[in-house]
Parts: C-alpha cells; sequence; structure tokens
C-alpha cells in the first residue's frame, strides 16, 4: 500500500485506539477517573453536531447505536455480567453494533430527512425492544460463566469480522478515511465488550469509539473539499492553495487530453470518465516528485518543486509516453462500434491534415484496436523568470506552451520558450523506458 493509504488507515482512527488502549491499561487511568465522564459527553455531544452539520445520518445513527448499545448494557448489567441479563446484553451489544454499522454503510445516504431518518429509527425502536425483552431475567440464561469464557460468545465474533472486511473493502472502493475509521470503531467496540463492558474503562473505549467517527466524518469532509471525487487524485481547491508554497525553483505543467469531447460524444460519459481515471492514474505516477492535480474537465495540472522546467520536461516526456501505451477495453454494441468507425475516420483525417501541416509522424488523438482504446495528452511547462514570477504567469505561461503543443499536433511536451527544447534522442529512449 502506499504512504498516502498507510496514513489513511493508521491516523486517525488507530492513534487514538492505541493511546486509549494505553491509557486504560495503565496507572494514569486512575488519575484521569473524574475527567472521563465529561470526555464521554463531550465526545458524544460533538459527534452528534457534527454528524447533523454535515448532514451524515449515516454517522448520526452510528454514534446513536454506540450510546444506546452502552446505557443498555451498564443498565442490565446491574453490576454483573457473567450471569442473568448482564451477559444477555453483552452479547446482543456484540452482536447488533457491528451489524448495525454495516447496515448503516449501504443504506442510502439521503440526509437528515423524515424519508432518510425514519426507517433507521424504525430499526433502532424494533432492535430496542427485542433487546429489552430478551434481556428480562426470565428469559436470560442463570448459569454463570465457566472458568476461562469470555464476555462475548465466540460465535457472535464473527459479527465483527464481517464488519471489518466490509469495511476493508469499501475503503479500497472508495478511498474515503470513514471506512477505516468504521474499522477502528468496530475495534473499540470489540475491546470494550471482550475486557471491560462495564466500569471506567468501557466509557473510555466507547468514548474514544464515538472520537474516531467523529474524527474521521472530519477527514472525509476534507478529502472530498480538497479532492476529486471521480478520479481521486488533488482537486483544484488544492492546486490554488499549493501555489502558495511554491518555492522560487519550481516548475508548472498543464496537461490537456487529446480528442476528449470525441470521446464523450462517441463512447458516452461512462467511457469519458474511464479516460479521466486512467489518466489520473499515470499522473500521480509521474517522476520528479511531481504532484498531479486535476483542474477541471480534462485539465491537469502538476507541480515540480525544486526542479526546473528543463529537468521537468524529461519526466513529463516520459509521463507522454506512458500514456499513449496505455489501453483499456471497452466493450460495446454494434452501435458503438460504428461510432467508433466514424472516429477512427475523423481521427485519420485530423492526422493526415496535421502530418502535412507539421511535417512529422505524431499522433493526432486517441488509438483503437478493436475494443481496446488509447488516448494521448499535450503538455505545457513554464518556470518562473524574470518575465513572469509569480505563479498565476507562469500558469499562464505553460498554458500558451499547451496551447503550441495542440497546434503542432499534439501528443507532445511544449517549453515555454521562445525556442522550444527537446530531448536528445538518448535520454528520450531512457525517459520512455521509466
Amino acid at each position: 500500500m502506499s504512504g498516502r493509504t498507510w496514513k489513511a488507515w493508521l491516523v486517525p482512527g488507530g492513534l487514538m485506539l492505541t493511546l486509549t488502549t494505553a491509557l486504560v491499561n495503565s496507572s494514569l487511568l486512575a488519575q484521569v477517573a473524574p475527567s472521563l465522564v465529561f470526555y464521554y459527553v463531550a465526545v458524544f455531544a460533538a459527534g452528534l453536531l457534527l454528524a447533523w452539520r454535515f448532514n451524515s445520518s449515516r454517522v448520526l445513527f452510528s454514534l446513536l447505536v454506540l450510546l444506546l448499545a452502552h446505557r443498555a448494557v451498564d443498565f442490565f448489567s446491574n453490576g454483573q455480567i457473567s450471569t442473568g441479563s448482564g451477559r444477555t446484553a453483552v452479547a446482543l451489544a456484540a452482536l447488533l453494533t457491528p451489524l448495525n454499522f454495516v447496515v448503516f454503510a449501504f443504506m442510502r445516504e439521503r440526509g437528515l430527512i423524515i424519508a432518510g431518518i425514519a426507517p433507521r429509527f424504525g430499526l433502532l425502536f424494533l432492535e430496542s425492544v427485542v433487546f429489552a425483552v430478551l434481556c428480562r431475567p426470565e428469559n436470560s440464561p442463570a448459569a454463570p460463566l465457566h472458568s476461562g469464557a469470555t464476555a462475548i460468545p465466540r460465535w457472535i465474533l464473527l459479527s465483527f469480522v464481517a464488519a471489518i472486511a466490509v469495511f476493508v473493502r469499501r475503503f479500497f472502493e472508495t478511498r474515503k478515511p470513514i471506512e477505516p475509521g468504521f474499522v477502528w470503531s468496530v475495534a473499540a467496540v470489540l475491546l470494550w465488550l471482550e475486557f471491560s463492558p462495564i466500569g471506567r474503562m468501557s466509557d473510555a473505549y466507547v468514548a474514544t469509539a464515538a472520537l474516531i467517527l467523529g474524527a474521521s466524518l472530519i477527514e472525509t469532509s476534507y478529502m472530498l473539499a480538497y479532492h476529486d471525487e471521480l478520479t481521486g487524485i488533488r482537486g483544484r481547491r488544492a492546486f490554488n492553495e499549493s501555489l502558495h508554497s511554491l518555492d522560487q525553483q519550481y516548475a508548472i505543467a498543464i496537461v490537456d487530453i487529446d480528442h476528449f469531447k470525441k470521446f464523450n460524444d462517441t463512447y458516452g460519459h461512462d467511457v469519458g470518465d474511464q479516460v479521466l481515471c486512467m489518466v489520473a492514474k499515470r499522473l500521480s505516477e509521474v517522476g520528479g516528485d511531481g504532484q498531479a492535480f486535476r483542474c477541471g474537465g480534462e485539465e491537469f495540472a502538476i507541480t515540480f518543486r525544486n526542479t526546473s522546467a528543463k529537468e521537468a520536461l524529461e519526466h513529463l516526456d516520459a509521463l507522454r509516453h506512458r500514456i499513449e501505451q496505455s489501453t483499456f477495453q471497452v466493450r460495446g454494441s454494434e452501435r458503438r462500434a460504428e461510432k467508433k468507425n466514424e472516429l477512427g475516420k475523423d481521427l485519420r483525417a485530423a492526422e493526415s491534415d496535421r502530418r502535412k501541416s507539421a511535417k512529422k509522424k505524431t499522433a493526432a488523438g486517441p488509438q483503437h484496436s478493436h475494443d481496446h482504446l488509447s488516448v494521448t495528452v499535450s503538455i505545457g511547462v513554464a518556470e518562473p523568470n524574470t518575465r513572469y514570477r509569480q505563479p498565476e504567469q507562469v500558469i499562464q505561461a505553460a498554458d500558451q506552451a499547451l496551447y503550441r503543443a495542440k497546434q503542432k499536433g499534439r501528443n507532445r511536451v511544449e517549453l515555454a520558450t521562445t525556442a522550444p527544447l527537446k530531448l536528445a534522442p538518448s535520454k528520450r529512449a531512457k525517459a520512455s523506458r521509466l
């Protein structure tokens, strides 16, 4: 996994749970015990307020499940969990809490409107009734736990395993920090019910589970604000903010997908989205410590810190070559194939005109082989100099270089200079192999 993926898994959920576990198993617990009540109340109040403010019914009702489960275990146990109602309450909380997390994850997010919250409230009400009935003394086992047994029956641990597996899979599908947050929250619930269903330690574990959900909600909102939701790379807001931190020596490249409108017109927006995601993935792998951003539509930007435009050019040309060599398969109908042929004719005509004007062999647009598609990109790169010092001016210069690359036939990299620099054959061959 990449460094970004590891960070999403370890921070903040893993760090919070690790600190809480170390605290409750140390002598410091007695010293901070008077503050646990405030910590508990503050975390749930802040978490519910955040969920309401961010219009997240999933987090709000997950917090309610945590709160209700904790209060129910505390109420029915009456200080004793080895027999009777307390033992049943712990088992039911262990079964229902992770399963409720999973159910809320798959329920359609409709915000905090009546149509959205009514089914969730109905589910919690039904479970509360079942919980109360099963925890009545006559319905609870009277035999105490035998020596070596744990508070949670072994078979109920499957609900924790299933919930964790679901959230791990959802993370790799969505890449949203909220999913690791639920994994760590489920882990906190397991530690609570397995080792300390009642008492001060239970308050610490449950409050930490709620705190992890609230922090993950903030992390997810931040990611959605600064990352492009379709491609997963950083978006325009992150790009604008990154300009303020650039030093004196840097380079900015503007990247545009060639003939992207023809992809959308011929294959539809679904295939256009596939193209954007493929190109974004390649851009995120650019060398030279380049940072890729999606600025909007089919236009991307790459910043290089402590790098000249001449040095960035080699990395960009290698990137251009990798994108040109990348293909993906499209499943289409005969009608789509006919449209594909029409597109190929248009592009071949454009290629013929371009060859006549440029008098050199370069690709004019997307290439096709049966159901496989490939795309090309045009890139302009610039650096600050005596003519343009500010990042905005450098971007304009890179835009002009991009326009010149389009005029010269596309699928090329142009420097923002009066005499465009070209890679030496040996360097170009080396860059193409990267």
